[in-house]
């Protein structure tokens, strides 16, 4: 027995500092690089392969950060057709690790023009552009202003364009579709979108002094979900969210915001108690969403654009804290979160993308 352990633990050291001495050599380090390469272009996306309404929450909190989370951002698919639904910074970045096919972008809603719903708006262009064969520049629906946005962009981007025509040539970065296509979205006119199964209505929320913040309802087929964006308690993201299969609303935990207040004014930052204090009259609260859940009718809750985001389980707890009295049917969502609607069918799967 004893000199069965001496052979094993030699061999475990001889097969150890062989395989040391192996990934030193380049010829090795280049096999297990191809390995990588290969894995990454054939990873699967996850995306639902049956026909169906789905959406994945591409950033699940606002400008106050919190780790491995990417501000607001929730990417919808209507059967192979993708839009996305604001994109704060590092949503992009998440689109691009889950193997996103940004040729089936079709356009970017942004529900209001807060800088954490726009910041990524840049890498997305670029993501959706370069070897994309993409026929057009980006479409980008928004509320009144969405033009000066998508101004400002292509004035800073401009010789990012032209750099990268003049280095790539017009095959992979054709310059007459860079850029950005603005909707100026006309609230008497409110279905934006009407194509392919798809219809898609931009409805008025609450979230003064930014006016007009939106709303925006996806039917497709029979299944339907609502994205709030960002709004204090609204009567009419009630009556727009009638019945749909999935309402993703925001919320904000202001008793935990106020608890930020209180320690920022302890500590002398009464600048920074005076900002926690401002935006509790312009969010919505977790059991606040749940009252709408329920008298909307809605099948499923979930929580995004969170304020502040939890950051471990005790603080997922605080976040939620009464809102199990409230509501059943919901879901607290982190970076990657996704819901499917298959058609044809009443069922509402929720997952992960990794």
């Amino acid at each position: 027995m004893k000199k069965f352990l001496i052979y094993l633990v030699a061999s475990i050291l001889i097969i150890t500092i062989a395989a040391m001495v192996g990934l030193r050599s380049p010829s090795v380090q280049d096999r297990i690089m191809v390995s990588v390469i290969s894995g990454m272009i054939n990873a699967p996306n996850n995306l639902p392969q049956e026909d169906a309404l789905s959406a994945a929450v591409c950033g699940s909190r606002s400008p106050i950060p919190s780790p491995g989370r990417a501000e607001t951002c929730v990417m919808v698919r209507a059967g192979e057709n993708i839009y996305i639904v604001d994109i704060g910074d590092g949503s992009a970045s998440n689109l691009r690790s889950w193997g996103i096919p940004f040729n089936k972008i079709k356009s970017v809603l942004l529900t209001h023009l807060h800088s954490d719903h726009i910041s990524d708006l840049a890498d997305l262009h670029l993501a959706s552009w370069i070897n994309e064969n993409r026929e057009a520049k980006l479409d980008i629906y928004g509320p009144d202003g969405v033009n000066l946005v998508t101004e400002g962009f292509e004035t800073a981007y401009e010789l990012d364009y032209f750099f990268r025509n003049t280095h790539h040539g017009e095959q992979i970065a054709p310059l007459d579709v860079a850029g950005l296509n603005p909707h100026i979205i006309d609230l008497d006119q409110p279905k934006i979108i009407d194509k392919d199964g798809l219809i898609v209505t931009a409805f008025e929320v609450v979230h003064d002094p930014v006016k007009p913040a939106l709303g925006y309802r996806f039917d497709y087929k029979g299944r339907s979900l609502i994205i709030s964006g960002d709004t204090s308690y609204s009567k009419n993201l009630i009556e727009n969210s009638r019945d749909v299969d999935v309402l993703f609303h925001e919320a904000q935990a202001n008793h935990m915001i106020n608890l930020i207040r209180d320690f920022n004014l302890q500590m002398g930052a009464d600048l920074n108690a005076k900002l926690m204090e401002d935006i509790t009259t312009y969010h919505t609260t977790p059991i606040e969403a749940a009252e709408i859940a329920n008298l909307a009718n809605v099948k499923h809750l979930i929580f995004y654009h969170l304020t502040p985001a939890p950051r471990n389980y005790i603080t997922e707890i605080i976040f939620l804290r009464g809102v199990d009295e409230i509501r059943e049917e919901w879901t607290l969502s982190n970076d990657g979160t996704m819901v499917v609607l298959p058609v044809g069918s009443d069922e509402i799967i929720i997952s992960k993308i990794k």
